[in-house]
């Protein structure tokens, strides 16, 4: 476009003279135009700029995210098998202690009386 412009001041001057009213207008007029043109393709690549911003930041937020919840799942998968570690050992001393009681009240004396009395 930079080059349309420049190709079309010097066809102008080299027609006409740069100093006559209309001709000057008519360049003004061009030159205005081709600014507000470049301002709006730099106004839209900053929009595009601006959403690819936000993509990637919404992107980056979900992997962190993401992250952040798969740490925590193996915290509580870790604290899963602490937890069945810890239930399975009470499990098992609870059980020898049943043995023991058995063991204790079957050769008690109280268990001995019981079977006498008729």
């Amino acid at each position: 476009m930079h080059a349309w412009a420049s190709c079309y001041l010097y066809l102008t001057n080299a027609v006409l003279q740069v100093n006559d009213p209309p001709v000057r207008n008519s360049q003004e007029a061009f030159m205005m135009e081709m600014r507000s043109a470049r301002m709006v393709q730099a106004a839209d690549s900053l929009l595009k700029l601006v959403s690819e911003l936000k993509q990637t930041a919404i992107f980056s937020g979900f992997v962190s995210l993401n992250d952040h919840v798969e740490q925590r799942r193996i915290e509580f998968n870790q604290l899963v098998e602490k937890t069945d570690h810890t239930l399975s050992k009470v499990g098992e001393e609870a059980a020898a202690n049943l043995k023991e009681l058995e063991s204790h009240y079957s050769s008690s004396a109280q268990k001995t009386m019981q079977n006498l009395q008729p």
